[in-house]
């Protein structure tokens, strides 16, 4: 096809009255992949409002033979959403659930509507969708329908394509197809279209027998057309048909669903082998004792999340180095309890647990939800890359696949962490493809085509739910006969003869080493003046920390009331994907590629993503990838500005240390000068603050004041000294904070004391990309800090930000074995009160407590000990999660005071407006409290004041 000029193609959608059209350099580059290894740029994106715009988009691509792909969330692993032309993302405007009848267990939902949206409609109803892949957070049921999804569950409630009822879809010629399927047992219809259902008949007749022979042979056979349902015995189901098509037959714009009950009981039994392989052979066994799921990871996954989040993130697993999680269901808890020791009976594992907690079973089911991500580097910490992520083979050969699979990559010197939807027989991997290297891309051709033909030999399928897409469709003549390929084209010539719907993929595919992004990047990562990273993270490689992202979207996910995520609270707040996590990595991806219009540091696209960003470093914890974008974002911030003027905000903000110990010279008239209403507001717009943000007052004494006029311990404390980290906030603007953590650790049994001179965690000058500041700043604290870690001192930070940098950044723009002994030595509050031999929590109870977790705090440091030190305090304790939306300079700067209310109103205020009037706000954050107080009127403690009000003797 021949494309039209853009602003043709613009003013054609224009006159057809499609309101949505995107065609700037940031939306063309961060459309340009999905979860894939591959870069397709689009000359336009369209987010349709509804089936009458998608039909006009659908009427000027014909018009103009421009091709069209679609997408719904973008976490296609194969390339199924990445297309030319333009791309029709359902996500933004076609996301509802339209209508739910729990009698007759049916939805009906536009194709954008997410998975977990459906879910919540209908779960209190007692029923839900049956398929649940592990990105279900985010995916919407339209991709699920592209890609016939299965998800952990499929062994009991089977496919997307198990589980549609109807469709709603426009062929490329504009005429809309009616379908009901056999799925309920009725026989199916459609309307619509009499040629091509004509022809579909047609073609079907004349490959009747390999139909009959290599289609439909086992469950997760997904590749290809799944043409067995055109069978005169079925009825010639074309809407079960479609399902798995990735798009290229038609646009689906409304599907009707199967609902499943929700059983009424569940557990969890984990079962203990000695390597996967075992696991493997023992897995199908599932399906005939009952289990809904058999899933199946071994300890590589486990140590990686060991590593990055901390052995308490892995709840006890039973003895092994590889396991099933296996999961009966039942109508009551002891019917459940029966099938689960019968099962462990049948199956003679190594050991076993029956986990009857939801929430230590959530957490085990996380691991293996977030397997895309944790998978994302290898055992040899290197990338891991999609591209042959899902092969399956029948059940009963599963073993012995996995056997082969092994050998397979020993061969191509190929690592990888497996796991997948064992009893079903298909297995999940990212593989450290050498793509950044010389001839990485023929390695990567040569192993991809030596899988297929061992998935071949076993008779499997070389996709098990993800699609074929561009990274499988070239091998689909190695799975097929040249008959059963024929019989593809004849399917796709009869729906889509013009080759208008996401061409490259399926049939006349584009080659699986065509348009990969990862050795498009290495060809820029050579100007190694432009792309130096300061951070030691990624071994100080640029192009390989924002490669990073692989795509999964978990930055998009909706955070339930309680939750513990942070990620990515921007994204909630506008829905777009440039504010997402993804989006930001993509934009970073592009300036990447020698192809993109995104080529440097400075680019405006670039600053436009990175703009919202708050530098929570939710991602840094709940990305199961690793991304750390607010790292990334100071990089581009140092870079951009080095040895240049910056924004107002960065020597206001960002120099705010400074001017603080020169405002505490005279603190009264700094106060009385910043509360003066014309300097005030001069003031603040000059300095890039909004003016509707309050200005913090300066304390009249400073902290380090304060505790130089105490009188000294009269002995020897019993659990010796302790350092106080002052920090800036503490130090001018809340010394009683200081003060309350002085009286609790001298109560806890410690001196305390304060480093000889002032020290700071360069916080503002990191967050605003000042990063040779931030060194020599950072130099010079752990410098005054490393004797006191030596001699075995603790060092208690008292503002999580803080504390957080000294634990964090310290380390990585440091890169010094002193900066990482002190960052051993730092701890919060609750972390060293919790380790104190005897010491006891204060008796909260019959109070009520709503926490909002500083972000850094919950995703860098911990939150864990908090909670525990207020669990046993006996206080009734709400947990917030996301974060507040000030973010430390991000709320305060002129163009994001809108963004940080909605953000606020994710979670924080709704909770303060829910609360008794007497509920306590728990804010160790600063910058948490200070939102509080201006959006809501609420004063918020730090945990310090909490448990200093109800000591003993207070």
């Amino acid at each position: 096809m021949t494309a039209v000029p853009t602003a043709e193609l613009l003013q054609d959608l224009a006159r057809a009255g499609v309101r949505d059209v995107r065609a700037d350099d940031l939306t063309r580059g961060i459309y340009a992949t999905d979860a894939s290894l591959y870069r397709v740029a689009p000359q336009v994106v369209v987010l349709p409002h509804d089936a009458a715009e998608v039909a006009a988009v659908l009427d000027v691509c014909r018009r103009t033979a421009t091709p069209l792909t679609s997408r719904g969330a973008g976490t296609s692993c194969a390339g199924n959403a990445a297309g030319p032309g333009v791309v029709l993302d359902f996500s933004r405007h076609m996301g509802r659930v339209l209508s739910l009848d729990p009698q007759a267990r049916t939805a009906v939902v536009q194709p954008g509507a997410v998975h977990a949206t459906l879910q919540r409609a209908a779960l209190p109803h007692g029923v839900r969708f049956g398929p649940d892949p592990s990105s279900h957070t985010r995916c919407t049921v339209g991709g699920m329908i592209g890609n016939n999804a299965c998800g952990n569950r499929a062994l009991g409630y089977g496919r997307t394509s198990d589980n549609v009822v109807g469709l709603r879809a426009l062929l490329a010629s504009g005429d809309e197809l009616r379908c009901t399927t056999g799925v309920l047992g009725d026989p199916p219809t459609v309307a619509g279209a009499p040629d091509v259902v004509a022809g579909l008949r047609e073609v079907t007749g004349q490959h009747l027998a390999t139909i009959r022979t290599e289609l439909g042979r086992f469950g997760r056979q997904v590749s290809g057309y799944a043409c067995e349902h055109l069978l005169p015995e079925r009825g010639l189901d074309v809407g079960r048909m479609l399902v798995g098509s990735e798009g290229t037959l038609a646009v689906v714009t409304e599907a009707t669903v199967r609902l499943v009950t929700d059983p009424a009981a569940r557990t969890l039994v984990v079962l203990g082998f000695d390597d996967i392989y075992a696991a493997g052979d023992v897995a199908p066994l599932m399906r005939e004792l009952g289990a809904v799921a058999s899933e199946g990871i071994d300890r590589r996954i486990v140590d990686v999340v060991r590593a990055r989040l901390g052995d308490q993130a892995v709840p006890d697993l039973p003895d092994g180095d590889a396991w099933l999680f296996v999961e009966p269901v039942g109508d009551s808890a002891e019917e459940v309890r029966e099938r689960a020791l019968a099962l462990v009976a049948r199956v003679g594992a190594r050991s076993h647990r029956i986990v009857d907690d939801p929430r230590e079973a959530a957490a085990l089911w996380r691991i293996r939800e977030d397997g895309a991500g944790l998978a994302g580097r290898t055992p040899r910490d290197r990338p891991g890359h999609a591209g042959w992520e899902d092969a399956a083979v029948p059940p009963e050969c599963f073993g012995a696949y996995l056997r082969d699979v092994d050998a397979l990559l020993a061969e191509h010197d190929l690592t990888g962490l497996p796991y997948g939807h064992f009893g079903d027989g298909c297995l999940h991997v990212r593989l450290d493809f050498p793509l950044d290297r010389p001839g990485g891309t023929g390695a990567f051709r040569a192993f991809l085509l030596a899988s297929a033909d061992l998935v071949a030999r076993y008779g499997g399928s070389v996709s098990g739910e993800h699609g074929d897409g561009r990274a499988r469709s070239e091998l689909l003549p190695r799975m097929y006969s040249p008959q059963a390929i024929d019989l593809f084209r004849g399917v796709k010539a009869a729906m889509d003869p013009t080759g208008l719907l996401n061409p490259g993929v399926l049939v006349d595919p584009d080659p699986v080493d065509a348009h990969l992004r990862v050795p498009a990047a290495q060809v820029i990562s050579t100007r190694t003046e432009r792309l130096a990273f300061g951070y030691a993270a990624d071994d100080g490689d640029f192009t390989q920390a924002v490669h990073r992202c692989t795509g999964v979207g978990r930055c998009r996910a909706e955070h339930p009331a309680g939750s513990a995520s942070v990620m990515c609270p921007s994204y909630l707040a506008t829905r777009e994907e440039k504010d997402s996590t993804r989006g930001r990595a993509r934009a970073l991806q592009e300036m990447l590629s020698p192809f993109s219009q995104i080529q440097d540091w400075r680019s405006p696209a670039l600053h436009e993503a990175l703009d919202l960003c708050l530098s929570c470093k939710g991602c840094a914890s709940d990305c199961p990838t690793g991304i750390d974008m607010a790292t990334y974002k100071a990089e581009v911030l140092h870079q951009t500005y080095r040895g240049r003027l910056r924004p107002p905000a960065h020597y206001a903000l960002g120099w705010l240390p400074a001017w603080s110990r020169m405002a505490a010279r005279a603190p009264r008239l700094t106060n009385a000068l910043m509360a003066a209403p014309g300097v005030a507001r001069v003031g603040t717009r000059a300095a890039g603050v909004d003016p509707r943000r309050s200005l913090p007052r300066f304390a009249t004494q400073t902290f380090r004041a304060w505790f130089a006029e105490q009188e000294p311990p009269a002995g020897p404390a019993p659990h010796g000294q302790v350092v106080v980290f002052v920090d800036s906030f503490v130090e001018h603007f809340a010394p009683q904070v200081g003060q309350d953590a002085v009286a609790v650790l001298r109560a806890a049994g410690y001196e305390p004391v304060v480093t000889g001179r002032q020290v700071c965690c360069g916080l503002t000058w990191i967050s605003t990309g000042q990063l040779d500041a931030a060194r020599r700043i950072l130099g010079g604290s752990v410098a005054e800090l490393e004797p006191w870690v030596a001699r075995g001192v603790p060092v208690v930070g008292l503002e999580p930000s803080c504390t957080a940098a000294l634990r964090h950044d310290a380390v990585e723009l440091l890169g010094t074995e002193a900066a990482a002994r002190v960052a051993g030595g730092v701890l919060t509050l609750a972390e060293l009160l919790q380790r104190t031999e005897g010491w006891a929590a204060p008796d909260l109870s019959g109070l009520e407590v709503v926490a909002q977790p500083h972000c850094h705090h919950a995703s860098v440091l911990g939150w864990s000990p908090d909670a525990e030190v207020l669990r046993s305090s006996g206080a009734r304790v709400t947990r917030l999660g996301g974060c507040c939306g000030l973010a430390g300079n991000f709320g305060v700067e002129q163009g994001h005071y809108e963004v940080s209310v909605a953000v606020a109103e994710q979670q924080l205020l709704p909770a303060l407006r829910a609360a008794a009037p007497g509920a306590i706000l728990l804010a160790d954050g600063f910058s948490c409290r200070t939102q509080a107080a201006d959006l809501a009127g609420r004063e918020g403690v730090h945990l310090a004041t909490l448990l200093a009000a109800h000591l003993p003797d207070a």
